[in-house]
């Protein structure tokens, strides 16, 4: 009997057996999500003595997709996402032409996956070209639906961009369109439900895991009814829903411009936890911290409606066709994607001993080959030579 994961009075409800879908992915996405679901399933093994076990469920998108069925993102695949809540995927190509703009925005668009949620910490044995890596340790929620996710654009020299540019011209007085008739036009919303909801999630992640501040990155001093409203909604839902934890010193909530706060990053991370910010804003800090501890390889990522308990979690590189199915690519953003998950489903257990393993691995100087030619006195493996080493580590622990 299938066994679905519920939500049940806004708390998600995981049986010992639950279906979890996966998208295999485009490129290396074979070669990472066979490395990778092999790791999880004897890590989960382990954790509970065999009494726990995901039913992996495969639906297609992307080129496997197009290939057997015509379409890059069929009903059937929407359809087991909203059904079995929680899901995975490895990365996907974007279609050239028309049609969906991306994969992984249609994804997101249509289950409303309104924060993408991007932690970031430093794996000992990894090199990382920053001195102190082990003060990065930040958890991102970069708003998933609005700003320019939006994608409410109009090319230079369409007709679209003349009525534009006249609406602006005529009806709203703007008179700042240095060049017009050569002008492409782009509108970012940025909404008081979006920010209170991103931002909600971000203090509730905060107060949750005991960690001491949430930052809201904006860029209000220029834009100051989007990125402004949004520090100033931020600020409003801090204190009218959280003002207790507030005043009583237990988090601190506190802003920073862009541009400064990825200045600071690299002078003083510890200064920061959890970072609240829009969708732009949100891609340039989550891969300039990734690139700090060591690059996008081994950073993870998830995409979660924390109301409706819908979350899809990913790698966040590409699909690497040149490298594809030469067994040499890097299962490790996928894998702590997956650990990720564990964490949501409440199997914590699991998810602590892939950390542990992984971490081990890199301090013997033991990686795939992006990483571990950086390494002092490093040992490149193959994907599948790096998944066995883990399993190994697992094997070789003591049950209990």
């Amino acid at each position: 009997m299938e066994q679905k994961i519920t939500l049940q009075n806004n708390k998600l409800n995981v049986p010992d057996n639950p279906v979890i879908p996966f998208i295999e992915g485009d490129g290396i996405g074979k070669d990472i999500w066979n490395a990778a679901q092999s790791v999880i399933n004897i890590a989960v093994e382990k954790s509970y003595d065999g009494k726990r076990r995901i039913i992996w469920k495969e639906v297609l998108a992307g080129e496997k997709s197009f290939n057997i069925n015509g379409s890059w993102l069929p009903e059937e695949t929407m359809n087991a996402f909203r059904e079995y809540l929680i899901g995975i995927k490895g990365p996907l190509t974007t279609p050239v032409g028309g049609g969906i703009r991306s994969l992984n925005v249609a994804l997101r668009q249509e289950l409303d996956l309104y924060v993408c949620l991007r932690p970031v910490r430093w794996f000992q044995g990894v090199i990382s070209p920053v001195k102190e890596p082990q003060k990065v340790n930040m958890i991102i929620f970069r708003e998933n639906t609005e700003d320019i996710y939006a994608g409410i654009e109009w090319m230079q020299g369409t007709e679209e961009a003349r009525k534009f540019y006249k609406f602006l011209k005529d009806e709203m007085s703007v008179k700042k369109v240095r060049f017009p008739e050569t002008s492409s036009f782009g509108i970012k919303p940025v909404s008081v439900e979006g920010t209170e909801r991103l931002v909600r999630a971000a203090i509730r992640y905060a107060i949750d895991h005991q960690l001491p501040s949430v930052t809201i990155v904006h860029k209000g001093n220029i834009m100051k009814f989007t990125e402004g409203g949004f520090k100033t909604w931020s600020y409003a839902l801090a204190e009218r829903e959280f003002g207790d934890y507030i005043k009583s010193g237990k988090l601190i909530v506190k802003d920073v411009i862009a541009d400064a706060f990825l200045q600071n990053t690299l002078l003083k991370p510890e200064d920061y936890s959890v970072i609240a910010t829009l969708n732009l804003n949100g891609d340039y800090i989550s891969d300039q911290l990734a690139a700090m501890v060591g690059g996008i390889g081994i950073a993870p990522g998830a995409n979660i409606n924390y109301q409706s308990g819908h979350a899809i979690f990913e790698a966040t590189h590409g699909t690497a066709p040149d490298i594809a199915g030469k067994d040499i690519a890097n299962p490790s953003s996928l894998l702590l994607s997956a650990v990720m998950m564990l964490e949501y489903m409440g199997w914590k257990e699991a998810a602590r001993l892939v950390e542990n393993v992984m971490e081990q691995t890199f301090k013997e100087g033991k990686a795939t080959t992006d990483l571990a030619r950086f390494m002092e006195q490093g040992h490149p493996l193959s994907t599948k030579e790096f998944a066995k080493e883990l399993i190994n580590k697992i094997n070789n622990l003591p049950i209990g």
